[in-house]
């Protein structure tokens, strides 16, 4: 697939796939500034864990494009943290603007900080695509030679800047001559495996069928499934943090005996907090009370919608990276490197 993200160099503004529109429409939209950046992000116009680190990054070059003359830098550095702050659970997004700022070093003058941003999101970008395929070809050595591979939401080339992570393995495989097929859970409320993995997938030729998230235990209780497969937006030293759902999914691929795979950059790990102390995003009640416009919950009965769950690290068979796959924890954090 093309790139989700992208610097448009004619026009000095951000590009990007807006993944609201996907199925009915695979199209991008300009992004000229950090404001319409957040807008992008807290839509899901913008989204997946590597997307948003680039997404990030791109923000603190525009920040830099669009600060005032008027204490420059500090400007510049109130900009970005908008940028940082607009979702919370993703730990890429915030490792993006702050890897771009450090770049900015001892620099003053705006020429030389607009530079200096780019550069580093297109770093970060280049290397994100790089990374995916060494992560994709070490999950692809896992899988047998005929798989059928369930996931959940949408961890491929939309969720990043190309290529993928839990689909990344899967095209890595594809390409390597494996003959894989997708269940893809449909994953509600925004249906991010029915409309985005599925729309990848169909695109690329590779098998997709999909299912409403509560059938995953069903067929892997039938035996049709030989590994589950997902992203994630944060790894702890003792939790993953995926969309919400993963947990089940992996409860039951631990009963059943199946493996639980989840594919993700280095980026993604961090070795600061525990699982306890991750803020989850709870988002609006509209997504979950609301379907094609109708209202589907009456007025005035409460809804949670947590955007993400946490999978304790002991349900998940392995973490693969682009350094590794690795089934201890305390190898994958440690030593820890930054």
């Amino acid at each position: 697939m093309d790139r989700t993200l992208w610097w448009d160099h004619a026009s000095d503004r951000l590009r990007l796939i807006d993944q609201t529109l996907i199925p009915a429409r695979y199209e991008s939209i300009p992004i000229a500034d950090t404001d319409a950046l957040v807008e992008a992000i807290q839509s899901l116009r913008v989204r997946g864990a590597p997307a948003l680190g680039a997404a990030g990054a791109y923000g603190v070059a525009l920040a830099a494009r669009t600060a005032g003359p008027a204490r420059y830098l500090e400007a510049v550095g109130e900009l970005a943290q908008r940028v940082r702050s607009a979702r919370p659970t993703a730990v890429n997004l915030a490792w993006g603007v702050d890897r771009t700022l450090a770049a900015i070093g001892g620099a003053t003058d705006p020429a030389e900080v607009r530079e200096r941003t780019l550069a580093e999101a297109e770093r970060i970008a280049d290397e994100d695509v790089a990374t995916n395929r060494a992560l994709g070809a070490r999950g692809a050595a896992l899988l047998p030679d005929d798989a059928t591979v369930l996931t959940h939401c949408n961890a491929g080339a939309l969720a990043c800047v190309g290529w993928g992570t839990a689909l990344g393995v899967v095209r890595s495989a594809v390409e390597a001559g494996k003959r894989v097929r997708v269940i893809a859970c449909e994953t509600r409320p925004l249906l991010q495996g029915a409309r985005l993995t599925a729309f990848e997938l169909q695109r690329d030729g590779i098998p997709v069928t999909v299912c409403p998230d509560s059938a995953g235990a069903g067929l892997m209780r039938e035996g049709g499934i030989d590994a589950v497969i997902v992203g994630a937006d944060r790894i702890t030293r003792d939790a993953v943090f995926n969309k919400v759902g993963t947990y089940a999914h992996a409860i039951t691929a631990r009963h059943h005996g199946i493996p639980f795979f989840v594919a993700a950059p280095s980026s993604t790990l961090d070795p600061f907090l525990a699982g306890a102390e991750v803020e989850i995003e709870e988002r609006g009640r509209n997504e979950v009370a609301c379907l094609c416009g109708t209202p589907t919950v009456p007025d005035g009965v409460p809804v949670r919608n947590p955007a993400f769950d946490l999978t304790p690290i002991g349900l998940v068979t392995a973490v693969i990276t682009e350094r590794g796959v690795f089934a201890d924890p305390e190898e994958l954090f440690g030593p820890w490197r930054s």
